[in-house]
């Protein structure tokens, strides 16, 4: 019997009344759904997707689904349950599909949670239970749309689809699958939760490196952005302060003390993105690299 539920089949017309249909496969009879009884009669031929609902009902609906046996599509999460997994709606009428707790992170604070998104088809097993299957991420990146250099510092938009401890693969609102690496995020991102960063580079196989990090003047103060974008505009990317400068002309050009300038250029100093010499404060290889 698991070799028809879970995917798309033909059944036979055996009864119907008033307000259902039955149809039968293998010896089994399902009720049929989205059909209108008066239109078929008893010996048609019907085509649906097969699952068992939450009343253990085996069911026949002849919507076909977007996701079946074979075929992945995004579900959402709608209920999760620590001892035995996650619940996710995936469009079929009286029945949330299972992600077994074997198949999610071991850590459960990057499980996803309730809205979250999860890339995903059916498998049954021995025992006619219905479990959502996790793509592979290998098999995503052979049909993924390949990334190119072009792509460099563009931002993106996607949603976390496998959560390893090398890091986190993204499948991106661009149709590319994306990797970030732990030293690019301020935190682990939940399996299905929507993330939004930056290409950083690509890979080989055209999966493109993202980095989750607040670009440089993101995470800047308000001081230390102003100074690197004076930085950024001037023609040699230099001013002629510097920690030594007079506590007047700092306050005079850049409308601060000299102890908020001091606090800044330390900040931009911290993330490598200026230096100081005896003519006053410039940018690095990587301030220059830095978009604003």
């Amino acid at each position: 019997m698991n070799n028809i539920l879970g995917t798309i089949t033909t059944a036979m017309v055996i009864d119907k009344n008033q307000t259902n249909l039955f149809a039968q496969k293998e010896g089994v009879t399902f009720k049929v759904l989205d059909e209108e009884v008066s239109a078929f009669d008893i010996g048609d031929v019907i085509e649906g997707f097969c699952y068992i609902n939450k009343k253990d009902e085996y069911v026949l609906m002849t919507k076909i689904p977007s996701i079946y046996e074979g075929v992945y599509d995004w579900g959402e999460v709608v209920e999760v349950q620590r001892e035995l997994g996650v619940f996710v709606d995936v469009g079929w009428t009286e029945k949330d599909l299972a992600v077994s707790l074997d198949d999610l992170p071991v850590f459960t604070n990057v499980w996803p949670r309730k809205g979250d998104r999860l890339f995903l088809t059916v498998r049954t097993d021995q025992k006619n239970r219905m479990w959502g299957q996790l793509a592979q991420i290998d098999d995503v990146i052979q049909k993924a749309t390949e990334g190119h250099s072009e792509m460099h510092n563009e931002n993106i938009e996607g949603t976390v689809i496998s959560s390893l401890k090398a890091g986190s693969y993204l499948y991106l609102d661009n149709d590319c699958v994306g990797f970030v690496h732990p030293n690019e995020r301020d935190r682990e991102p939940r399996l299905g939760e929507a993330v939004s960063g930056r290409v950083i580079g690509v890979r080989e196989d055209g999966v493109l490196y993202v980095s989750l990090l607040p670009r440089a003047y993101e995470a800047l103060d308000d001081d230390a952005a102003m100074i690197f974008t004076l930085l950024k505009r001037s023609s040699n990317h230099r001013i002629p302060y510097h920690d030594k400068s007079d506590p007047e002309d700092i306050k005079e050009y850049f409308g601060i003390s000299k102890g908020q300038f001091k606090r800044a250029v330390g900040r931009l100093m911290k993330q490598r993105l200026v230096l100081q010499d005896k003519d006053g404060t410039y940018l690095t290889k990587d301030g220059l690299e830095r978009e604003l």
